[in-house]
């Protein structure tokens, strides 16, 4: 019996074997059936169940896992089934806790739903498990620009204003000081300065989760983590004796920006002082400083300038009433964000900044330095005043002739009685100043004598200059700055006065507004740009206009078209000819599709979505005699906005697709090369991309300012704190936003160009590239700037580094400055993926052969589960289906999308070959 007992077991246990691997068996089965079907959901549940069932498939179905997971999390974000989404992340890193592609795909949900902090958790740890995990790396430096803004670095690196706040707080806590709170303190260098100053109790608090853990760990590594509190809180919500145990004697901070109010400081400082702080020093008594409260800065004065700046001119007004052919509509008033705000119901921050001493081009002082007002921090009542105060106005003499631009604003911090920090922009400090531009006047040109006049208030936490206006020397008139009286004298000087007055105007009721962000004044003030893409449209627009004997135009690409000119001087009982299709998918306000329209039978469509700014388009086609129906809006005739390159109609393909491959900020776009594959199936024969290719040069410098920017240099800034290794976790290797025309930097090489993009032919395209640079001068290199030239074709070109580009420069900054001599060659080699781009100095390696770029199989993968519907979950799946495609033709029967043959088998082959190697290596997605 024993020996029929074990037998039955056994049988018992085999028919379970059996059985679970039926099941699992069948449950792939049923996940393959319902990606053909894209039922994601069941799928990811069968694939849920099989490796729970069968761990052992790990490696064999991960790469079809991370498809089905990634788009089921995508239609459960659709949904609004945020939780769903993350409980799937969940039991998807639980079966694989060091996938580094999970982690990352987790952490751009979590970032675009504004879980930021969050998000950098995971993309850290993605970059951990895999450091060349391009994607990872790209989207954790973004994030860390956000969560540790660069100003810490530059702050950190400002020796002058660590010492002179080391010596405010010394002097107060050695006077007798026994409780200090820092409000705002960032990576916890106040309160460390107050702790080493000898004081018993500090406090500090922070609101940044990211920047509260990073002050624990700096804390903790200069051995004061006992002996500093911190609290992850907004100084508004401590409580006593919940949070700290009584109110303190000192409250140091720096909560202030370039136009000292604009991060809360007065509200905080109201509360301190009524919740937190010991009650201020009665005047003429003579008390015991531990006996008392005071505050760190004790006091501010706020300075300002009038000015003339070309470059900030550019940014904030549009200078011309006709660009490239087309005439601006007068009835159409642009305005920046910052003179948009005095009449928002918004709070919208009324300024910009600048660093005026490294603006291009420079500044002329209109006026002399004037005072606009001085606050005292120590006094309640004061900063209570202030949001209550009534506007006041100033008026100042010109001294200098010249274009008012701006007033500029700067301030002097008072920390004690002995030291002061300035803000101006002649002292070499970490800090912009606060530019307020002049818009909407009559005329901008001043003489000497001339007098400014603005109106000055305090509200929504922000310093408020507006009203900007000015008057001439001969009318007479005089504002004062006490009250708003005007000192004329009789009846006809007040006429002349009122006639020569030149103040902003309100709206006639008939104009729109139309608010530009200043990189898209300064893009509308490129005139270069505008003509070289009329030239370039034009061009491509007269090549398919073709002779009398062609065919007209259809979709099979087969290089029909048709004669415009013959047309049009045909009689009128023919029938119209068929327009070409123009799409400016190009970020921001644009008029390039309006020029399109001026060019010949186009129907142009633009990209912009912000109703206001498709007003003004629609008011200056008017304004250009367009029929209604040449201009029309791409994202109103789209259900998806995210599938923004589609055909115009479903018989009908793109003559020019204009693409933004450069970002404002001097980088690459991102997936801008996906883009482009999908566009260039999307073409009509002859048609064309532009820019059809970009070119990027940069060179070697030596710039100190550069690593101050981007690092904490060691300990000596820090005043022998440790905090540089904690920080510069955050630093990211490009910095953007940089004018090269102003950069503090020595050149050590001459340009050379780096990478090459095509966008029309992606086979002359590569991902990596090692580049060998001659030094023409010894020195450090600390860093590469690069800049791009744009070639919309061969014969038309823009450079994003000369004086009228409305682009910025940016520039990899070396972890380790590397020493050169002259006559030495350095071999960079130089990586693309996305919009990020990495340079590295390395020995000689042999060229890669220029292989199809993986973002394009992405793309490609995407388009033909769009066109064929059917789902693509392996690398063998897309190489069979692309080499289909693109040897063949294939109806797009869900988009009326298709991919057309390319021009000879010998060209098709190398895309195989090519297809096959790169696929061996993608395992990144399927």
């Amino acid at each position: 019996m024993p020996n029929s007992s074990a037998k039955s077991h056994r049988s018992q246990r085999g028919g379970q074997e059996a059985g679970r691997r039926e099941l699992i068996s069948r449950s792939l089965q049923s996940a393959q059936h319902c990606l053909e079907d894209q039922d994601f959901g069941t799928a990811y549940a069968h694939y849920l169940l099989v490796l729970n069932l069968a761990p052992e498939l790990k490696t064999t179905v991960k790469e079809t896992f991370q498809f089905t997971l990634f788009k089921w999390a995508e239609e459960l974000d659709s949904l609004a089934r945020i939780q769903d989404l993350f409980n799937c992340y969940e039991q998807a890193l639980e079966l694989y806790p060091s996938d580094e592609v999970i982690c990352n795909s987790m952490g751009e949900h979590l970032f675009r739903m504004g879980f930021r902090d969050e998000a950098a958790g995971y993309f850290h740890k993605a970059v951990k498990l895999n450091p060349d995990f391009a994607d990872a790396k790209e989207n954790f430096y973004r994030v860390a620009n956000w969560l540790v803004e660069r100003w810490h670095f530059i702050m950190l690196n400002d020796t002058k204003r660590n010492l002179t706040y080391l010596k405010a707080i010394e002097n107060v806590v050695r006077s007798g000081c026994k409780s200090v709170l820092d409000i705002g303190t960032g990576t916890g260098i106040l309160s460390m300065f107050a702790k080493k100053a000898g004081a018993p109790y500090v406090y500090a608090c922070e609101l940044s989760k990211t920047m509260y853990e990073l002050a624990c760990d700096v804390v903790a590594a200069n051995n004061m983590g006992s002996e500093i509190k911190l609290l992850h809180l907004k100084s508004l919500d401590i409580e006593i004796p919940k949070h700290i145990p009584e109110r303190v004697s000192l409250v140091v901070t720096e909560t202030v920006d370039a136009g000292l109010f604009g991060e809360g400081i007065v509200e905080s400082l109201i509360h301190a002082w009524e919740h937190l702080l010991l009650q201020p020093k009665p005047k003429n008594q003579d008390i015991h400083i531990k006996d008392y409260g005071q505050v760190i800065p004790a006091s501010a004065t706020i300075f300002g300038m009038a000015v003339e700046c070309k470059e900030i001119r550019r940014h904030h007004r549009v200078g011309t009433q006709e660009i490239a052919g087309v005439r601006l509509a007068n009835s159409v008033q642009f305005f920046s964000p910052t003179c948009a705000s005095v009449s928002s119901e918004e709070t919208v921050e009324p300024y910009t900044t600048e660093k005026l001493s490294r603006v291009p081009g420079g500044y002329v002082p209109l006026t002399e330095p004037f005072q606009v007002m001085t606050v005292d921090f120590n006094n309640l009542q004061e900063l209570k005043s202030l949001a209550a105060r009534k506007p006041w106005k100033l008026s100042l003499p010109v001294t200098q002739g010249g274009i008012l631009d701006a007033i500029v604003v700067w301030f002097v911090l008072q920390l004690d009685d002995e030291h002061a920090l300035s803000t101006s922009p002649s002292e070499e400090s970490c800090w912009e100043q606060a530019v307020y531009p002049v818009q909407d006047l009559p005329d901008y040109s001043m003489k000497t004598g001339d007098t400014v006049t603005m109106e000055v208030c305090c509200q929504d936490c922000y310093l408020k200059i507006q009203k900007i206006s000015f008057w001439t020397s001969e009318c007479g008139m005089d504002f004062s700055n006490r009250d708003d009286t005007l000192n004329l004298g009789n009846e006809a000087e007040l006429c002349n006065a009122l006639a020569s007055l030149q103040t902003t105007s309100k709206q006639d009721g008939k104009g729109r507004v139309c608010v530009l962000e200043s990189t898209e004044t300064a893009l509308l003030n490129n005139i270069p740009y505008h003509e070289c893409f009329r030239a370039a449209i034009g061009k491509v627009l007269s090549s398919l206009n073709p002779s009398k004997d062609l065919q007209t135009m259809d979709v099979d690409g087969c290089g029909s078209g048709l004669n415009l000119q013959e047309s049009q001087n045909k009689s009128s009982l023919d029938a119209a000819p068929d327009p070409l299709y123009v799409l400016d998918v190009s970020e921001g306000f644009s008029i390039l599709p309006i020029i399109a329209g001026k060019l010949g039978s186009v129907k142009a469509y633009s990209s912009v979505e912000k109703e206001q700014h498709q007003t003004a388009l629609n008011i200056i086609s008017e304004a250009n005699h367009f029929p209604k129906e040449t201009l029309e809006f791409w994202l109103s005739h789209l259900e998806d906005e995210n599938v923004v390159l589609q055909r115009p109609k479903s018989d009908k393909l793109w003559s020019i697709i204009i693409l933004d491959v450069i970002e404002t900020s001097g980088l690459i776009q991102q997936e801008v090369m996906e883009k482009a594959a999908i566009s260039r199936c999307l073409l009509h024969s002859g048609g064309k991309i532009f820019p059809q290719y970009v070119l990027m040069y940069g060179m070697l410098v030596q710039s100190q300012s550069l690593l101050l920017e981007s690092a904490v240099q060691g300990t000596e800034p820090t005043l022998g704190f440790n905090i540089a290794p904690f920080i510069n976790q955050f630093k990211v290797p490009v910095r953007v936003y940089l004018d090269l025309s102003t950069l503090p930097c020595v050149p050590l090489s001459k340009p050379a160009e780096l990478l090459r993009l095509d966008l029309m032919n992606p086979l002359l395209n590569s991902s990596s590239r090692e580049v060998k640079v001659q030094i023409c001068k010894s020195g450090q290199v600390t860093a590469i700037p690069f800049w791009y030239h744009i070639h919309l074709d061969d014969d038309h070109g823009l450079n994003t580094s000369d004086e009228f580009s409305h682009w910025k420069q940016a520039a990899v900054v070396l972890d380790k400055p590397i020493q050169v001599q002259l006559g030495d060659e350095l071999v960079l080699d130089v990586q693309h993926h996305k919009s990020n781009i990495s340079i590295t100095a390395g020995t000689p390696s042999l060229l890669c052969f220029p292989q199809l770029q993986y973002s394009e199989c992405g793309a490609l993968s995407n388009l033909l589960i769009r066109s064929t519907g059917k789902c693509i979950t392996s690398s063998s799946q897309l190489r069979r289906h692309l080499l289909q495609h693109l040897c063949g033709r294939c109806d797009a029967e869900s988009n009326k999308l298709r991919i057309y043959h390319l021009n000879s088998k010998r060209t098709v082959c190398s895309a195989q070959n090519m297809c096959s190697r790169k696929m061996q290596h993608v395992k990144q997605r399927p």
